[in-house]
C-alpha cells in the first residue's frame, strides 16, 4: 500500500458513490450511455480482480499491479485492442499508432518514436511557456469574471500546439478547434448501444449522427494542414519549420526506410491534435479545480514558481516539483484516460483467477487509483503522495495515467512538460473560485471531463504575507506536515 497522510473533508473532491451491487443490463446499457462511471461497485474498489458476465460478455476488471503487468507488459501478444474500443473510437484513428495491433504498430512505433526524444521535447519549452504568458496576459482582463476553465485550457493547449506540433498554426481559430473537440467527444465519447451490444459495424448507429460534423472539420482540418505543409516542402525545403508534422511527412523506419501512408499520417495527425490537446486541457482542469479547494497547496505551487519561473525555461519541467506533484494527483484522481481496455486472443491466468479466451480486460484507472488496498485515503486529494520520496514508492502498475508496456503513450513526456509549466504560470498570477451553486462531477467521454464545464471566477494573486521560504523548504515542509484525519 502506498503511504501518505490523511485528509479531512474539504479536500475530498467530487466523485459518483460507487455501487453496492450491480446494475442489471438495462440500467447498465443507461447508466453506460449516462456516465460509465456510475457503473462501478464498491467491490471494484476493494478486489484485486472481478470476472464475470456483463453486458459486455465475459469481463475482468483487473487491480492486481502483477496481473496488470502481464496484460500489458509480460504477456502482451496474448492481448489485443478490443472491438468495442475501436467502435468507439471511430475509423479517423483506425489506421494510426493509437490503433494500430501487431507488425503494423511496431513499425508506426519505430517510426514515430524519435519524433518525441527527450531532446526534441525540451527543445518545446519555450513554446510552451510563450504559450503560458500569453494565456495569463489574456486572463488578466477577465479577472473578477467568471470563465469557463475547461474551455480557457483547451484554448491554451491548443496554442501549444500550434507553437509546436504544428508549428505554422493549425489554420483554424481555436475557439473553432476546440469546439469541434467538444462536440465530437460528446457524441462518439457516448457508447451506441448497438456498439455495446456487439452488432455488426454496418448497421448504422443513429446517435452518431451529430458527430458527423465535427467528424468532416477535423478531416478537411487535417487535408489542410497536409497539403499546405507539402507545398513548402516542394517549394522551399529550407524555410520549413522542423516540427512534429513535417517529421510525420519525412519519418522513415529505422529498420526498413519506410514511410508512413497517406492514411498512417492523417490518422496520427488527429491522435495528436486530440491527445496532444484534450488530456492535457482536462489535466489542467481538475488541478486548478482541486487548487482551488486547498490555500495550502495554492500558495505552495505559487511560491515555487515565483522562484523558478525567473529562471532558464529549459530547467522548469524539472524543478516545477510542487507543480507536477498537483498535476499527477490530480491525474490520479481524475485521469484523463479513465479506462484502457483488451481482449484475451488465448487462455491465460490474472492473479489466480483463469481467463478464457475473449474475455474483455478491463484496467479502469478511475476505479485503479481509488483501490482500497492499494492507496491509504484514496479519495482525497493529497499531492504529497508524489513528491520526492513518496513518489519512488508508487508501485509502477498502480498509477497508469499514460499506460505502461510497449504502448504506452508516446507523448507523456511532452504532456507533463507542458502541464507543469502552464499550470506554474497560472498559479503565480491568479486565484479561482468555483462559480456558487455550480455542482462538480466528472463523467466519461473517452476522456474524463467535469459535466457542464468548469465556470470559475478568476482573481488576481495576492502575493503571501507570511515570509516565503525557500523552495526547497517548502517542500521539506509540506512533506512532514501531517493532515488530520477526516
Amino acid at each position: 500500500m502506498n503511504k501518505t497522510h490523511r485528509c479531512s473533508g474539504p479536500l475530498r473532491p467530487p466523485a459518483p458513490a460507487p455501487l453496492d451491487a450491480p446494475l442489471g443490463p438495462i440500467a447498465s446499457l443507461r447508466a453506460m450511455r449516462r456516465n460509465a462511471l456510475e457503473t462501478y461497485t464498491k467491490a471494484h474498489f476493494e478486489m484485486p480482480v472481478l470476472t464475470g458476465p456483463s453486458i459486455l460478455g465475459p469481463t475482468a476488471v483487473i487491480n492486481d499491479p502483477a496481473a496488470i503487468r502481464r496484460v500489458l507488459v509480460d504477456n502482451s501478444a496474448n492481448y489485443c485492442k478490443d472491438s468495442l474500443q475501436k467502435r468507439l473510437l471511430g475509423p479517423s484513428l483506425r489506421d494510426g499508432l493509437l490503433e494500430a495491433e501487431g507488425s503494423d504498430w511496431r513499425f508506426q512505433r519505430r517510426t514515430l518514436a524519435p519524433l518525441l526524444t527527450p531532446k526534441t521535447v525540451s527543445a518545446f519549452a519555450q513554446a510552451v511557456n510563450d504559450s503560458a504568458e500569453t494565456f495569463v496576459r489574456r486572463m488578466e482582463r477577465q479577472c473578477g469574471q467568471t470563465v469557463d476553465i475547461q474551455t480557457e485550457m483547451a484554448r491554451v493547449t491548443l496554442e501549444v500546439l500550434g507553437r509546436t506540433i504544428f508549428s505554422d498554426g493549425l489554420g483554424r481559430g481555436v475557439d473553432e478547434v476546440a469546439s469541434a473537440m467538444s462536440r465530437l467527444l460528446a457524441t462518439v465519447g457516448r457508447p451506441d448501444p448497438l456498439d455495446i451490444l456487439g452488432l455488426p459495424d454496418w448497421l448504422p448507429r443513429l446517435t452518431r449522427l451529430a458527430a458527423r460534423p465535427a467528424e468532416s472539420f477535423f478531416a478537411s482540418l487535417v487535408d489542410t494542414l497536409i497539403a499546405r505543409r507539402r507545398r513548402l516542402l516542394a517549394r522551399d525545403p529550407s524555410a520549413v519549420p522542423q516540427d512534429i508534422l513535417t517529421l510525420l511527412l519525412e519519418a522513415r523506419d529505422p529498420q526498413t526506410g519506410a514511410g508512413l501512408s497517406k492514411k498512417q499520417i492523417e490518422a496520427n495527425i488527429r491522435t495528436f491534435i486530440a491527445a496532444g490537446h484534450e488530456t492535457t486541457a482536462n489535466a489542467l482542469t481538475w488541478s486548478l479545480f482541486l487548487l482551488s479547494l486547498s490555500d495550502e497547496w495554492r500558495e505552495i505551487v505559487a511560491e515555487e514558481a515565483d522562484e523558478v519561473l525567473s529562471g532558464p525555461v529549459e530547467d522548469y519541467a524539472a524543478r516545477l516539483v510542487a507543480a507536477r506533484a498537483v498535476i499527477e494527483e490530480s491525474m490520479r484522481l481524475y485521469p484523463p484516460a479513465p479506462s484502457m481496455s483488451r481482449q484475451a486472443l488465448g487462455p491465460d491466468e490474472l492473479a489466480g483467477k483463469r481467463i478464457r479466451k475473449g474475455t474483455l480486460i478491463l484496467i479502469v484507472q478511475w476505479v485503479l487509483h481509488r483501490h482500497r488496498g492499494l492507496w491509504e485515503e484514496p479519495d482525497c486529494f493529497d499531492p504529497r503522495r508524489f513528491l520526492p520520496g513518496p513518489r519512488e514508492k508508487i508501485d509502477r502498475y498502480v498509477y497508469l495515467p499514460f499506460g505502461a508496456g510497449p504502448r504506452v503513450c508516446i507523448g507523456a513526456s511532452f504532456s507533463m512538460q507542458e502541464a507543469v509549466i502552464i499550470l506554474a504560470h497560472i498559479a503565480r498570477a491568479f486565484t479561482f473560485e468555483l462559480k456558487k451553486g455550480h455542482k462538480i462531477m466528472p463523467v466519461q467521454r473517452i476522456t474524463l471531463r467535469p459535466k457542464d464545464g468548469m465556470p470559475m471566477i478568476v482573481r488576481r494573486r495576492e502575493p503571501s504575507r507570511s515570509p516565503a521560504l525557500p523552495r526547497s523548504g517548502i517542500i521539506r515542509s509540506v512533506s512532514s506536515s501531517p493532515q488530520k484525519s477526516g
